[in-house]
């Protein structure tokens, strides 16, 4: 019998290389992924288009954190196809009541509009997904997390996957042992996602983003 999946076991997967996935919402099983190309996010190579940039300084929404953790969970799963099931929701809700889960939240007065969540682990952010239901509001969570990785030292933002948009923002693919070596020194190191420095602005965030390492 296969033994039930803990959080202490999630991050141990983290730690390993590895993650969870449910073949669908209904899906009673959770299987573990290991890409032979891993995406990643260089946080000193993220993308800020001119249309990016204006809408950041225009401030349409509220930037929050772990306001509504779980709700960026949900917002994630909310669509046709989706490999959260309740086990998954269950786990990163652990993960987060416990400090190694956020989310980085947009918000529209009081609707929750856009999110990003992960798990952090030493200097190294676990993308785990992402949502959007106002134009650019996934975009615009993707840089105030940016910003506050830089800020906080992080030094790896794996995404798992890329897409199409995540290319565009600058993501790319890498082999799984430059991955896992990367990883090996991001989890060496310290980080601190709450950091005094991270940007509480939208031209603190394009600052962080655009400065030099």
């Amino acid at each position: 019998m296969t033994p039930p999946i803990t959080p202490d076991l999630l991050l141990h997967a983290y730690g390993a290389g590895v993650f969870p996935m449910a073949e669908g919402r209904a899906a009673a099983e959770i299987f573990w992924v290991d890409p032979r190309q891993r995406g990643i996010i260089p946080l000193d190579g993220f993308h800020l288009s001119r249309s990016l940039r204006r809408e950041i300084r225009r401030h349409p929404f509220a930037v929050r954190i772990d306001a509504d953790f779980e709700g960026v969970v949900a917002g994630c799963a909310d669509r046709p196809e989706t490999w959260i099931n309740e086990e998954i929701f269950d786990l990163y809700a652990a993960l987060h009541r416990s400090g190694w889960a956020h989310s980085v939240e947009v918000w529209e007065g009081t609707a929750l509009v856009g999110g990003v969540y992960g798990v952090t682990m030493g200097a190294a952010f676990f993308g785990e997904s992402m949502f959007s239901r106002r134009r650019n509001a996934s975009k615009i969570a993707l840089a105030w997390l940016v910003a506050r990785l830089r800020a906080g030292g992080f030094r790896l933002f794996d995404t798992q996957f890329i897409t199409p948009h995540l290319r565009s923002l600058g993501a790319m693919e890498i082999p799984r042992e430059a991955y896992r070596r990367h990883l090996k020194a991001a989890l060496a190191e310290p980080a601190d996602f709450f950091v005094q420095s991270a940007p509480s602005s939208p031209s603190e965030v394009l600052q962080l983003i655009t400065q030099t390492s």
